[in-house]
């Protein structure tokens, strides 16, 4: 019987990745509010209401596909803001994880950065929960630095969201050279760096 039960469940994962992996394809070309249920259920090839057994509507497997974009990117984002090194060994540290993560996940790079103000409520406070989350981590992680003595939890805070928000714009920029030439991609990569530079000058005299 639990035999059974486990082959059930394994068989029903696959058809929620199905539809998660078809719905992640088809918003390549469209966003989530133009998403139709029966396009996706069409594209993985089950029936329209197999889809209800997996999500509640679009907008909750758009939560869904938030949560795979960005759920697993927290031991990253702590990662790039790491205290360990120089600070220019951490830029290079975090530009290097940005450019490798969009180079393999362009397609959930792309959700985000259109989803994030898109038409879909549900999802945008999604985005909005998970970016949070980030930038606490952050906090936590520059809370550690010796060059944040003297920060209230205010500024740390706000400095958090600073690099959160920087490392967004960087994956963007990825992602529009992503098929570009070697020159342009090495040109992202030192606009990327230089930018992250400057938040950490900036950072290292705040308190001046």
């Amino acid at each position: 019987m639990s035999h059974t039960l486990g082959v059930r469940q394994a068989r029903k994962q696959k058809t929620r990745q199905a539809l998660l992996d078809a719905a992640l394809g088809l918003l390549e070309e469209q966003s989530l509010s133009s998403l139709g249920l029966r396009e996706v259920t069409r594209a993985v090839g089950v029936a329209p209401t197999a889809f209800y057994r997996h999500f509640r509507c679009t907008a909750d497997l758009g939560v869904a596909l938030v949560e795979e974009a960005l759920g697993s990117l927290h031991p990253m984002i702590r990662t790039t803001v790491a205290t360990t090194g120089d600070s220019d060994e951490r830029i290079d540290r975090a530009v290097g994880l940005i450019a490798g993560h969009v180079a393999a996940h362009p397609a959930h790079v792309r959700f985000v950065a259109r989803e994030r103000h898109g038409g879909v409520q549900p999802v945008r406070e999604a985005i909005r929960a998970q970016l949070a989350r980030f930038a606490g981590e952050v906090k936590a992680e520059l809370a550690k630095d010796p060059v944040s003595a003297g920060w209230n939890d205010d500024d740390l805070l706000m400095l958090a969201h600073l690099y959160v928000d920087q490392m967004l714009v960087t994956a963007s920029l990825f992602l529009e050279a992503l098929e570009a030439p070697a020159p342009e991609r090495e040109r992202v990569r030192r606009l990327a760096a230089r930018q992250l530079r400057l938040i950490s000058l900036g950072r290292r005299h705040w308190l001046d």
